[in-house]
């Protein structure tokens, strides 16, 4: 298949109503050259050579694929899957845009029952090119650039709570391979179809799919910048919907950061440069929405409850008008390549609803309702600073269940600063006993201990020096200050930890905590009884009985934590990581004392 011989298409965009687009016709094919270099910072986008040639940006920023792979002949190369693409129609409706042509040229020849098997599971609802492209680009690439699966149940979902809204327009802002605009293109017939998405492969795969579904001729594809792009405004209503790109902030350039708080700024609200991609789409839809608009996006949870999501939650709850949130656990797979939990928000920009909807859910369906659950009031959405805990129903006074926060306080261990020169062997260093104590230093041992720790033995020291030497006797001082020398040598006293505690070798050590918590992990926490008399340091919590308890009731409150703590009681971060943060381990209900 010679690419010079593909006829180019003349007059498709006669049939769009740009208008309902972008502000110009200069803007025809949404190639923003300006916008090419999109958000990612240089190191990551580097990929290898024969993608690199194929891919020519970032990959699919959401609704990409989901179903069973394609039977038959397989995709075994950016090429064929090119080649797939261009047989289906690729072509067929629209002057494509200069990244496109590019990747264009690697297009290989590919076999008739091969295109004929695509045709078919596109036409019953598959995604098959967006699997060959998540088969063909490893997961850990497509993370790292934004590239995620969206289960068909999910998107099914989201496009029933859009359909009663009747929208005159349809936007998905990281369109992928297409999944959410081919949904609705399915079961709307009116509305006019947006899809913007930055890979021009993902593009081209999408434009297949339009032509493949019926739906090329009343939808506008924009190889473009999503928060970059203009978007007219329009009589009626648009629908927001779509799963934007989780792209983590260490990969976004400078000006990517500064357009992000600048934006906010505008809005009142103070962004911080640790928010990821999903959150610059975010505040774009919100720049970009009227009065009236509606929305339903899925991305992961983790901004309900750290700092940078803080302006998230402003934007939802005065700015784009939440309607319900969803909290999808990660048992239920939402995004199928990250155990991680995913929030599915639906809002009504213009209104300010008295309450939200808030729920949790364990499975994905089809058919299952996410404008639903307990209505939680805005103003406590705003006074609450950490969202994950709304989704969970509390058991009554009634049910005898406390929290354990009424009972014990949770204290995370302290941080050395430096562990290589802080924690030590207590058979390697000339140190005196007063100033080693043994220690938890490592996860794993908590991991490992099963229900209680009885030997200290096995353990690392952690040297906690006292504020004031000239207390020490003679002997021991001498040794602790050529130990200190040694540390300052190394830097010990240089780091943010050492400079913001006085003095700058003591690291504080906590007393003994009768029970010791592991906090994060890609499992339950391991809660375990410290009969040693360890300490810890950062890496667990300790519980610390607000009033005196018995050694009984000690070992009894652990095993309960042993046996109820789930996953689901924490925050759960991309790439499958639970966390427990103090607050939140108070907030754990335990049966209360007799």
């Amino acid at each position: 298949m010679e690419i010079a011989s593909l006829p180019r298409p003349r007059g498709a965009h006669s049939r769009v109503n740009l208008a309902l687009v972008v502000p110009s016709a200069r803007h025809q094919n949404c190639e923003l050259n300006t916008l090419q270099s999109g958000r990612l910072a240089d190191g990551h986008r580097e990929l290898p050579e024969a993608m690199r040639r194929a891919t020519l940006g970032r990959p699919a920023m959401g609704g990409s694929a989901r179903g069973e792979p394609m039977s038959g002949p397989v995709v075994n190369t950016i090429g064929q899957l090119v080649g797939v693409a261009l047989e289906l129609g690729a072509l067929e409706y629209a002057r494509v845009t200069a990244g496109e042509r590019a990747v264009l040229r690697q297009a290989e020849q590919v076999d008739r029952d091969l295109v004929k098997r695509a045709r078919e599971h596109i036409l019953r609802g598959d995604d098959p090119l967006g699997e060959a492209f998540g088969a063909l680009r490893a997961a850990s690439e497509r993370r790292s650039t934004g590239a995620t699966f969206t289960p068909n149940a999910l998107v099914t979902a989201m496009v029933n709570w859009v359909k009663p809204w009747e929208p005159e327009r349809i936007v998905d802002p990281g369109s992928g391979s297409g999944r959410f605009i081919v949904a609705a293109g399915r079961v709307m017939s009116k509305p006019h179809l947006v899809a913007v998405e930055l890979d021009p492969l993902c593009a081209l795969m999408l434009r297949a799919q339009l032509a493949v579904t019926g739906l090329a001729h009343r939808t506008t594809v924009c190889v473009a910048d999503y928060p970059s792009l203009p978007l007219n405004r329009i009589a009626g209503r648009t629908a927001f919907i779509g799963n934007p790109p989780y792209v983590r902030h260490h990969s976004l350039t400078p000006q990517c950061k500064h357009w992000y708080m600048t934006s906010a700024a505008k809005l009142g609200i103070k962004a911080s440069q640790l928010a990821g991609l999903h959150a610059h789409f975010i505040l774009a839809t919100a720049l970009k929405a009227s009065s009236r608009d509606v929305g339903c996006f899925v991305t992961a949870a983790e901004w309900l409850d750290v700092n940078y999501g803080s302006a998230l939650r402003t934007l939802f709850v005065e700015h784009l008008g939440l309607r319900s949130m969803q909290l999808v656990e990660p048992t239920a797979k939402p995004f199928p390549d990250a155990d991680t939990t995913a929030v599915i928000c639906c809002f009504e920009t213009g209104t300010r609803v008295a309450a939200v909807k808030v729920s949790r859910v364990a499975r994905l369906r089809a058919n299952g309702a996410i404008e639903r659950g307990r209505a939680v009031s805005r103003a406590r959405l705003r006074d609450t600073p950490r969202w994950t805990s709304l989704t969970r129903r509390a058991r009554s006074a009634t049910d005898g269940y406390i929290e354990l926060g009424e009972i014990c306080s949770v204290h995370r261990g302290q941080v050395t600063g430096q562990n290589q020169i802080w924690i030590v062997d207590p058979g390697t260093t000339e140190l005196p006993p007063s100033v080693l104590f043994a220690a938890v230093t490592r996860a794993r041992e908590l991991f490992a201990a099963g229900f209680a720790i009885t030997d200290a033995t096995p353990f690392r020291c952690v040297v906690d020096i006292p504020r004031e030497l000239d207390r020490l006797p003679p002997e021991s001082r001498r040794v602790i200050e050529r130990f200190l020398r040694r540390a300052r040598a190394a830097g010990a006293d240089a780091n943010y930890i050492a400079q913001h505690r006085k003095p700058w070798w003591s690291v504080g050590l906590r007393k003994p905590a009768p029970i010791l918590a592991t906090y994060m992990a890609r499992r339950p926490p391991a809660f375990v009884r410290n009969l040693a008399e360890l300490r810890h340091v950062n890496v667990a919590h300790g519980l610390y009985p607000r009033l005196p308890m018995t050694q009984n009731a000690l070992d009894e409150l652990t095993r309960y934590l042993q046996s109820s703590v789930s996953c689901a009681d924490g925050r759960v971060y991309c790439g499958g990581l639970t966390k427990f943060e103090p607050r939140e381990m108070e907030r754990l209900l335990v049966p209360a004392p007799c």
